[in-house]
């Protein structure tokens, strides 16, 4: 029952909800009372042979008067308690969605998207039936049932109400000892619950490289046989289910079958009438539903405390980047200086980045390249905090960025990452992702400056094309292209291209850097890349191997010394020959 301290908080919170629907609960089983009362009473009248007509109507408006008054009160107490469950399971969504914005890149890798769906999910509804039917149960076997047995005692026969309860503490044991197997076996099938959403998010992400590869075959077998895992621990689950209800009606059965024996016995000897024996037995029969709520009770609350346990885990994970008390939450701007002396990835020994030195001057472009693993991108991770734990610090305008808070840093910095997700939205609202209340020309403006307007305007719908879930339907150039136009839209002082223009021909890049350049003087722009050309007018060039600085410079500089980016540059401008030459003989 420590689920029921846990959600305590909840509670304490919804009082008058639960108060009141407490309260009803209690009318509704004080007025069930009534019909065994009233059964016992015009059985002896006809025992007796003293029924009238009008006595039989008297009981009857009394039946259809409770009856009516327990439709009412069980409207009201569904709205009560189970308005707040639900109300319970919409905070703790919000919790958990607001939780994960908050989480670092370092989370994500640790856990996967199926599982924290599963845990959004599955798990929140095991909570909210908790909240929701748990308290039902429980208020039902403890009230309903103590009225039932008191009423018995006080009314009828102390003595026979003593014998027939002599097996419940059976029944109390066996419930508590299938509880117990209950919780951890549901935590079990919650977690292959979790794995199996793990499965058909990543198949579903995947399905083109799936077909590509021709592994559907492999796939769905590799699905079945997750889905029979789950399939089983549930099948487990609902074994230890399904021992409640047989034992606790065999309990109670043996409590009728005592009643029945003994209380033929006290008739007999004259110490009960028939009509209180039959009130006896149907009260009986009321004490029934208490006793099974009472084995669901179990059932509910094993499952509610596996799963509030499994979603307090995640809410109890710590960000790892914390903006400090009194965080400056005015934007950055100005020179950006790195001195990082040394940075390693959280639960990896290997050094990243390495005696990284140097500083940007507001208004400057600089270009980083490197091979394939050299650093670029953790220097660029660094820079918008979404890694932290570095020997060193990185200055923006002077002041360390660990001093701003994290919103106004990342505000005056645009980010186009490697990987371009965009939203199952139209293109102009993926466009104004960042700044909502745009007007439509200023989308138009900034889908210019990415050149990706022309793409746009022979589109069916043009910017209002739904481009798809992670933006399917377009090609890998468009969708850099139109991430770079999500990151313009808002102005950065600083831009940062992480290799933003891979998947565009050299012409469009050049049109885009071209734009890029008349249009943020004064404001910073970082490139990386892989094609030298995306970054040879830079003010800065910095060229990076194994994590360390292996040569710096403008484009001009590092021509005229002998190095690796002299030698890419050269093999590149090679390659582009050769493959404009090979174009032009062809189209001959």
């Amino acid at each position: 029952m420590s689920i029921f301290k846990d959600l305590w908080w909840f509670f304490k919170a919804e009082k008058r909800s639960y108060g009141f629907g407490v309260l009803l609960l209690t009318f509704v089983a004080i007025l069930e009372l009534i019909p065994p009362k009233v059964i016992g009473i015009i059985v002896d009248h006809i025992n007796n042979k003293t029924l009238t007509k009008d006595i039989l109507l008297q009981w009857i408006a009394v039946l259809l008067g409770m009856a009516i008054s327990v439709y009412v009160l069980r409207f009201l107490w569904r709205i009560m308690i189970f308005g707040a469950s639900v109300r319970l399971a919409r905070l703790l969504r919000n919790q958990l969605y607001e939780h994960f914005t908050k989480m670092s890149p370092r989370f994500y890798q640790r856990r996967r998207t199926g599982d924290l769906m599963a845990h959004s999910t599955n798990d929140l509804q095991a909570v909210q039936q908790t909240a929701g039917d748990g308290i039902l149960t429980l208020v039902d076997s403890v009230i309903t049932g103590s009225f039932v047995i008191i009423v018995m005692a006080t009314t009828i026969s102390w003595k026979l109400t003593l014998i027939c309860l002599i097996p419940m503490p059976f029944m109390a044991i066996l419930t508590n000892y299938y509880g117990t197997l209950l919780h951890k076996r549901f935590h079990k099938a919650q977690e292959a619950f979790s794995s199996l959403n793990d499965k058909v998010q990543e198949s579903i992400s995947g399905i083109k490289v799936i077909k590509t590869f021709g592994q559907e075959k492999e796939d769905t077998e590799s699905f079945v046989i997750q889905s029979k895992d789950v399939v089983n621990k549930n099948v487990s689950v609902a074994r230890i289910d399904a021992l409640f209800d047989p034992t606790i009606s065999f309990i109670v059965g043996i409590s009728f079958i005592l009643a029945i024996v003994f209380g033929s016995r006290f008739v007999l000897a004259g110490e009960l009438t028939i009509g209180q024996l039959i009130s006896f037995t149907t009260y009986l029969g009321l004490l029934i539903w208490p006793m099974l709520a009472f084995g669901w009770l179990f059932n509910i609350v094993e499952r509610g405390r596996a799963s509030y346990d499994r979603v307090q885990e995640l809410l109890a994970e710590k960000e790892d980047i914390i903006d400090h008390e009194g965080a400056n939450t005015s934007k950055p701007s100005g020179s950006i200086s790195f001195q990082i002396n040394s940075f390693q990835y959280p639960e990896s020994d290997k050094r990243v980045l390495d005696n990284i030195h140097f500083t940007l001057e507001q208004g400057q472009t600089l270009g980083i390249v490197g091979k394939t693993g050299s650093g670029k991108t953790s220097l660029l991770k660094l820079l918008i905090r979404e890694f932290e734990g570095y020997e060193g610090q990185i200055l923006m305008g002077s002041q360390s960025i660990q001093s701003y808070h994290r919103d106004a840093l990342r505000a005056s910095i645009g980010y186009v990452p490697q990987d371009h997700f965009l939203f199952s939205a139209t293109v102009a609202d993926n466009i104004a992702f960042a700044r909502p209340n745009s007007s439509f020309q200023e989308i138009i403006e900034a889908a210019k400056l990415a050149n990706i307007h022309d793409d746009i305007a022979q589109f069916t719908d043009g910017y209002e094309t739904i481009v798809g879930e992670r933006g399917v339907s377009l090609s890998g150039g468009q969708k850099q292209r139109i991430s770079i136009a999500r990151a313009l839209i808002v102005n950065p002082e600083v831009l940062v291209l992480d290799d933003s223009l891979s998947a565009v021909d050299a012409k469009t890049e050049e049109s885009i850097l071209s734009s890029l350049r008349s249009n943020r003087y004064g404001k910073t722009t970082i490139i990386t890349s892989h094609r030298l050309s995306a970054i040879e007018h830079a003010d800065l060039i910095l060229v990076l191997e194994e994590g360390r600085i292996s040569q710096r410079g403008t484009h001009h500089n590092l021509m005229n010394q002998e190095g690796w980016y002299k030698d890419m540059y050269n093999r590149q401008q090679l390659e582009s020959l050769v493959e404009h030459g090979g174009s032009h003989h062809g189209s001959e």
